[in-house]
């Protein structure tokens, strides 16, 4: 796929990548007023955007215990103290987890990885070589796990190439839907799930049977075989097959000024 592609009528004669498309369709994901558990990286620039322009009551929550933060830079990390100067209110971690995430208290998480597999299952852990000698050893777990368990539903965004979309992961970190089925149910997991994997090539989301992940939606410029190409495993397609609108002028805006403040060295 090319690095940009042409914008179409929705956005006049811009270009953007297929990275400002995946974060877009990641960022329109998110409803108002809604209630997110966000995971650094894609899924905070994703928040963040959602939050300046469709979704003004969108309640950021990250794991260092901010209650609806507000940033107006995208934080480097959890700890980052523009989330704590900007929040709602900041609580403990514990009280973070066991009282707002594991009652199943809030609506939406929002989660990348280094691996995710057929099944909505993420690795964040290690890549290649096993637990106790890994070729390369990831960040870790954090608070990912109990987001998968226990969010009413989750959201799961990822570049799309086969050292991400695996057939079987290196290392289960969060549980998706284990290895398909009812296999979330039998597992005891309080939430419902991986409902949408948003890459970018396009939109995955699980069949209601099987679990396994069908791709929904191609996003701009973007066929199937190319998605296909992408994936460690025989991804299965849609009967009705949907296209993503490309971004409008105002989203590529906000979303370029946002990445800006990380790129200028703005925030703290």
């Amino acid at each position: 796929m090319t690095a940009s592609v042409s914008a179409g009528t929705s956005t006049g004669d811009a270009e953007f990548t297929a990275d400002e498309m995946m974060t877009v369709a990641a960022a329109r994901s998110l409803g108002d007023g809604t209630a997110c558990f966000v995971g650094i990286g894609l899924p905070s620039t994703a928040a963040n955007l959602a939050r300046r322009t469709h979704a003004p009551d969108l309640v950021l929550i990250y794991e260092s215990g901010t209650l609806g933060a507000k940033p107006d830079q995208l934080p480097l990390s959890i700890g980052d103290g523009i989330l704590a100067d900007t929040a709602d209110s900041v609580v403990s971690v514990p009280e973070i987890f066991n009282y707002w995430l594991q009652p199943g208290r809030v609506e939406t998480g929002f989660l990348g990885g280094a691996q995710v597999d057929k099944y909505g299952n993420i690795n964040t852990t290690v890549i290649g070589g096993g637990y106790e000698d890994p070729k390369v050893r990831l960040p870790g777990a954090g608070g990912a796990p109990e987001i998968a368990a226990s969010c009413q539903q989750v959201l799961i965004v990822m570049r799309q190439n086969t050292r991400s979309f695996v057939e079987t992961l290196d290392f289960v970190t969060s549980v998706g839907y284990g290895s398909g089925g009812d296999d979330r149910e039998r597992l005891g997991l309080r939430g419902a799930g991986p409902v949408t994997v948003i890459t970018d090539m396009g939109v995955l989301e699980p069949d209601p049977d099987t679990r396994e992940l069908t791709l929904t939606r191609l996003g701009p410029g973007v066929d199937v075989e190319q998605a296909r190409a992408a994936t460690g495993w025989d991804l299965r397609v849609a009967d009705e097959l949907g296209s993503q609108h490309p971004p409008t002028e105002t989203e590529l805006s906000v979303l370029r000024e946002l990445k800006a403040t990380i790129e200028n060295g703005e925030s703290t």
